[in-house]
């Protein structure tokens, strides 16, 4: 049985012809689905939620991030999430479906974006005044665009949730050693390409050799390539993608720990516990009986 629930987005809508596109002040938003988003939750679409005001807390996949002007965050679908946030709260969030994006692109897929398609990439992109300006900005036209009625609307949407994606993008990477510009882009094209087949193959493959043979490269340069996208090694990468999993199947499956264990490619249990307690801090148990109410 599944004991976080998802949400769609129709779930927000209010009469609108539309369920692909979502836009709101996060005041509103809160006002309006404050029920629905209070407990942790899923969804089935991708949000970008942009703070402007307030305080608080946003947990995204069992992780705590600080919430303050400036806060950019991303999701992708399936992610659980939740916040505690102050009475003055206010920003802008917006949801769209996978189809809504994607079928106006023919190359350019939202999983292309590393806040989209990385679970090892932040989720939160603290920005400084004067990308705040911008932001604002971008939030405000995708948002006067959404509620008007003009040609060629989801053209103009699109073109700005672009905009939005592509300057998140290079803000987040804006600390990678960018010496030499043509190297950081193939270190980050060899990163999703590595995420791609963790997402393959991680319940029966979790050796850096493995992933690396099929990459084409050495080991060594694939942890080099890992440390210089997410500063981690790739074993650390690996490892919380499987745990990342172990919590989701915690969360969602009435199974046995053994159960979870093993269909996550542990024949030994108490060995999945020792992988579980040093990637997250706390057993299986203690983690149940932490988030599962």
């Amino acid at each position: 049985m599944n004991s976080i629930s998802v949400l769609h987005i129709d779930l927000f809508q209010s009469g609108r012809n539309t369920s692909d596109f979502y836009f709101n002040t996060m005041k509103n938003h809160l006002v309006l689905g404050h029920r629905h988003i209070e407990k942790p939750h899923r969804h089935d679409f991708y949000a970008a939620v942009l703070f402007t005001r307030g305080k608080g807390v946003h947990e995204i996949d069992f992780q705590k991030y600080e919430v303050s002007e400036g806060s950019l965050f991303f999701l992708s679908p399936g992610q659980i999430h939740s916040w505690e946030l102050s009475e003055d709260i206010d920003g802008y969030i917006f949801f769209c479906s996978q189809e809504f994006y994607e079928m106006h692109y023919v190359n350019q897929k939202l999983r292309n974006f590393p806040f989209f398609g990385s679970v090892s990439f932040p989720r939160k992109l603290q920005l400084n005044n004067e990308d705040i300006k911008e932001t604002v900005r971008l939030f405000q036209e995708l948002g006067k665009e959404y509620q008007a009625k003009n040609m060629m609307k989801e053209g103009l949407m699109l073109s700005l949730m672009s905009h939005i994606f592509i300057n998140a993008t290079r803000l987040f990477s804006r600390d990678f050693d960018r010496s030499d510009s043509s190297a950081g882009l193939s270190y980050f094209k060899h990163y999703q390409d590595f995420e791609t087949l963790i997402e393959q193959h991680f319940t029966t493959q979790k050796s850096i050799a493995y992933y690396a043979s099929l990459l084409g490269i050495s080991s060594k340069h694939l942890n080099r390539i890992v440390q210089t996208v997410v500063q981690k090694t790739a074993t650390e990468v690996i490892t919380e993608r499987v745990v990342l999993e172990a919590k989701r199947m915690l969360m969602y499956l009435n199974e046995s720990l053994v159960e979870i264990a093993f269909r996550l490619g542990y024949d030994e249990y108490s060995y999945f516990v020792r992988v579980f307690r040093k990637s997250s801090g706390m057993t299986p148990t203690q983690f149940m009986r932490k988030y599962k109410v």
